[in-house]
């Protein structure tokens, strides 16, 4: 009788506050999307599965091991209500028209930073197989720069933790737009190879063409392969599955990072492939079977009904458990009418990559990748110490250390109605804006009752809590900045009954969450007895990986 192949553990981050930030009006970039995708995952009992963790907020001094420190003071800065101040450094920094300026913009990179280098280290020090944050895979921010509506590169920040205990780190792009900002970043370095499948011609970023193949020490450690309109499943995986399998025979990596763009799927607002669920989530599939650590990031994805079914088909891949085409129910069923189906089907669009076109370029590639020495090592060196340490708080809390702010209230203070309107992805009709509104509404004068109450109670909660943490007695606002196993539970009744506390789903059900941070234990850094070397990437940023 054949074994079954071993059963791998999945760490999943995830923040209820991430489907509040708000880009703006029109604006094709929706968060919204990721909470969708949560609570598809909630719903479809996939959590129970999984070990859940809401991420730490990553720090300015994390985010400065690949981004200048003028930009990071930069993004810190600024704010709707002081935009004018900073006019010349908008220019400079590329913010202002795809990359707004919004409320808490510096929080949300802050949470989707966070779950990408918390992933990382979970990886290091072999607490889970793959970890998966959908907030995640923000490809085109650069080092001093704002791009594509990325903002920091949390791709970027995950790749260098993992070079800390990994001596090669392959990243794989299967967004339609190329990974421009991760192929820059580590283009002279032999210790990343960067893989991106993407549109070229006349489509942003504009890069990624063939000829890109890196430069000094990093020559040939990037691959690039341009596709035109239409892409189809079966065409795809004839590139996808020869490519990386040869990219795995030369290079040999120890971890693999995978950016999920699902912009890349039939019918996207702003993309022009044809991939179903299945051709996407093959990609998820094959990469998965190398049986190495994965970080599994998002990225792009416009239509946000589409988004929300890949990612949580791809999160089923990744747990290998089968879940059913007919959606159960869920906070944003009727985004999902008129068929309420998990998969999609594909569009008559023609496709313009001939197999002529692709064996061309397939063979052009391999033809760069025989120029590789096999597996380059790396000189042996001290490991450097993880990004989470356990003494590390938020450092811009300008708040009294010892008040806490509820999520109830957060939410209040970040939510936009738009948010819950009819997006432009969606076609015309489907629900008018009032039936997504919250479903009481408040006069200020009971938000501010309700405040006040919230504050009282979070105040007699710690302290109770107070004889039980003698060694930390601090207040619990700096525990959410770790990442920290999340208890919060569904509060719909049709919902499975929550799992242990490690495992409990974060619900991000804006009226009714409570705040239970304070029972969770804070994740501890561990070391590994693998060995690392700094990255030869961007020069200037050497000395912050060997301290």
């Amino acid at each position: 009788m054949a074994s079954l192949p071993p059963k791998r553990k999945i760490c999943y981050y995830y923040d209820g506050d991430i489907g509040n930030y708000y880009y703006g009006q029109g604006h094709p970039m929706k968060p919204h999307r990721i909470r969708m995708t949560h609570n598809l995952i909630l719903n479809y009992g996939l959590y129970r599965k999984m070990e859940i963790y809401r991420p730490h907020k990553a720090t300015a001094e994390e985010m400065t091991k690949f981004h200048s420190d003028d930009y990071i003071k930069f993004l810190r800065s600024i704010r709707p209500d002081n935009m004018a101040e900073y006019n010349k450094q908008m220019q400079r920094f590329n913010v202002g028209e795809d990359c707004p300026v919004f409320d808490g913009m510096y929080e949300f990179c802050q949470l989707s930073t966070g779950g990408s280098v918390a992933g990382a280290v979970k990886l290091n020090k072999q607490a889970a197989d793959i970890a998966v944050n959908w907030a995640g895979g923000l490809h085109h921010a650069k080092k001093s720069e704002a791009s594509g509506f990325c903002y920091v590169n949390d791709i970027v920040l995950g790749i260098l933790e993992l070079l800390k205990y990994h001596q090669r780190v392959l990243y794989v792009d299967i967004d339609i737009h190329h990974g421009d900002g991760v192929e820059e970043a580590f283009y002279t370095t032999d210790r990343v190879m960067t893989v991106s499948f993407h549109k070229y011609g006349e489509y942003f970023p504009g890069t990624g063409d063939l000829r890109d193949i890196g430069a000094g020490k990093g020559k040939y450690y990037a691959v690039n392969f341009p596709l035109r309109d239409g892409i189809d499943d079966e065409s795809y995986e004839s590139i996808f599955k020869p490519v990386i399998t040869r990219v795995m025979e030369m290079f040999q990596p120890s971890a693999i990072v995978l950016q999920c763009g699902a912009d890349s799927l039939s019918g996207d607002r702003l993309g022009c492939f044809n991939l179903t669920l299945k051709g996407h989530g093959r990609c998820v599939e094959f990469i998965k079977k190398w049986s190495l650590p994965v970080l599994l990031l998002g990225g792009g994805g416009y239509t946000i009904r589409n988004v929300a079914r890949c990612w949580t088909y791809e999160t089923s891949i990744a747990l290998n458990c089968d879940v059913a085409n007919e959606l159960p129910y869920n906070d944003y069923f009727e985004y999902y009418g008129p068929d309420f189906k998990l998969h999609i089907s594909p569009s008559n669009m023609a496709n313009q990559n001939t197999p002529e076109y692709m064996d061309k370029i397939k063979t052009r590639l391999f033809e760069n990748l025989r120029m590789l020495p096999h597996a380059p090592g790396v000189q042996m060196q001290a490991i450097p110490e993880d990004a989470l340490n356990d003494d590390s708080g938020e450092e811009d809390d300008k708040a009294p250390p010892d008040q806490r702010i509820s999520i109830r209230q957060a939410d209040k203070r970040i939510a936009c109605e738009e948010e819950f309107s009819d997006s432009e992805d969606e076609d015309g009709g489907r629900k008018d804006r009032r039936d997504h509104k919250k479903k009481r509404q408040k006069t200020d004068s009971t938000d501010k009752k309700d405040g006040e109450a919230d504050v009282k109670k979070d105040e007699k909660e710690v302290k109770k809590e107070a004889p039980d943490t003698k060694e930390e007695p601090k207040a619990s606002n700096e525990k959410e900045d770790k990442a920290t196993p999340t208890t919060d539970k569904k509060d719909d009744s049709s919902s499975p009954a929550s799992a242990k506390t490690e495992s409990s789903a974060n619900v991000d059900n804006s009226s009714k969450d409570k705040e239970k941070d304070a029972e969770t234990k804070p994740t501890t850094t561990a070391t590994s007895a693998s060995s690392s070397g700094n990255v030869a990437t961007a020069a200037t940023e050497q000395e912050k990986m060997e301290h």
